[in-house]
């Protein structure tokens, strides 16, 4: 099993191009299902996206990877459909739920595998199945599988979610692109990532308005014409290579293939840390500080702030002077990389849903075991700002979000290798 090795304490300065969106493409690449012809470009090469192309090659469409020009070819010949998602492609990843609405709207039936992905809590499908169910479809869970009907097709109708989803959210959008009449979508999320498949959607035919946490879908045609759609930018794997910045970039660190309008929050949280961060049109440049300021924060649908950034977060601010606090809103299992921070010496206690951190404190390296891909990124953070050598296990949790990761950071003068 192959480990990552970093020498700490070296100061990084260079430029970092960030990659296509992998929760972008995750679900674009589950509406392709719905398409003819689809040309996607700006995918990132993870092994979330090449487990997603190999799960729609065994639904039956034809698919290809130019790695060269991170492109990726879907067609959809409409021969031979296979409307099932097996366990064996579905368990490692959760987005691979996703084909659930599209098969269903487009062929009447799915049997889809309960998801995998990381072991950050429960996260049921329950919102998934209430939505498809208010659309119409049949639904049993029998044997680890979902398996969904709707032999008169789905029928649009208005859907209120009881909690803010963005899983839930792509499943009823892709449902309700075949379904007769109009669907309403409210109180959902609208994470840049939704508006990307909005997008991709409106490309292929559907007709959509989104207007606050409210997205109305009319149902029907889809058109046979080729499409072609540039995945938007990956915000977490931008959030968190300014965190590394933040870190060790005394002179400076150039991110660029960026919006920084979509990441205003996660820049505002920094800042107020103390990291200095200047704005361009298509990248940002930002620079260490000598000392960084305590903080409380609160994970938050978007605009606030993420999730997926809560882990790297805590590394930055175990460098921040006094006792920040995160609570955790979003998943109720989200702080299992705190036992190996604290193996490097991270002062840190958690109390129910939050996370105390007192800084700054003297991180040492030590040989750490990755639990989740958000997790596995933060223990390299740690391993970064550490004294001496950390030895991370278990970094194949890496390779499904983050591409090129020691390049990136070699690039910026990291010693950082795998064996």
């Amino acid at each position: 099993m192959q480990k990552l090795i970093i020498k700490g304490k070296k100061e990084l300065s260079g430029k970092i191009s960030i990659s296509g969106s992998k929760n972008a493409t995750l679900p674009i690449l589950a509406a392709t299902i719905l398409a003819h012809e689809v040309c996607l470009k700006n995918i990132p090469l993870v092994k979330d996206i090449f487990t997603m192309v190999e799960l729609l090659s065994f639904i039956g469409l034809k698919t290809r990877i130019i790695k060269k020009k991170n492109i990726i070819e879907v067609k959809n010949s409409e021969k031979k459909i296979n409307t099932l998602a097996p366990y064996r492609l579905v368990k490692t990843m959760r987005a691979g739920v996703l084909v659930l609405g599209s098969l269903l709207t487009k062929y009447g039936k799915a049997k889809v595998s309960l998801p995998g992905g990381c072991a950050i809590g429960t996260r049921p499908v329950d919102l998934h199945l209430f939505a498809l169910k208010k659309l119409g479809a049949k639904i049993k869970i029998k044997d680890g599988y979902i398996f969904a009907e709707a032999k008169k097709g789905l029928k649009g109708t208005i859907i209120k979610f009881p909690s803010i989803s963005v899983g839930a959210t792509e499943n009823a959008l892709l449902a309700a692109c075949k379904a007769k009449g109009k669907t309403i979508l409210k109180n959902c999320a609208t994470e840049p990532e939704i508006k990307d498949l909005i997008l991709f959607l409106k490309k292929i035919g559907v007709i959509i308005n989104l207007k606050g946490r409210k997205i109305t879908i009319l149902g029907g045609k889809i058109k046979r014409s080729k499409i072609i759609h540039k995945v938007i930018f990956d915000r977490i794997e931008l959030g968190t290579y300014m965190i590394a910045s933040a870190l060790l970039a005394k002179k400076k660190i150039i991110i660029d293939k960026i919006d920084p309008k979509i990441i205003k929050n996660e820049i505002n949280v920094l800042r107020k840390i103390g990291v200095q961060i200047k704005k361009n049109r298509t990248s940002i440049i930002v620079r260490k500080k000598k000392e960084l300021k305590k903080i409380n924060i609160t994970t938050k649908p978007y605009p606030g702030f993420p999730t997926d950034l809560q882990a790297q977060l805590m590394v930055l601010l175990t460098q921040a002077k006094g006792v920040s606090r995160i609570t955790e809103d979003i998943f109720e299992n989200r702080f299992m990389h705190v036992p190996e921070l604290r193996r490097m010496g991270a002062k840190i206690v958690i109390q129910n849903k939050t996370a105390f951190i007192k800084g700054p404190s003297q991180l040492t390296g030590a040989e750490v075991m990755a639990t989740d891909l958000r997790a596995s990124v933060s223990l390299v953070l740690a391993g970064l700002v550490a004294e001496n050598r950390t030895i991370i296990n278990r970094i194949y949790h890496l390779d499904r979000g983050y591409e090129f990761l020691e390049d990136k950071l070699k690039s910026c003068k990291a010693e950082i290798k795998r064996i």
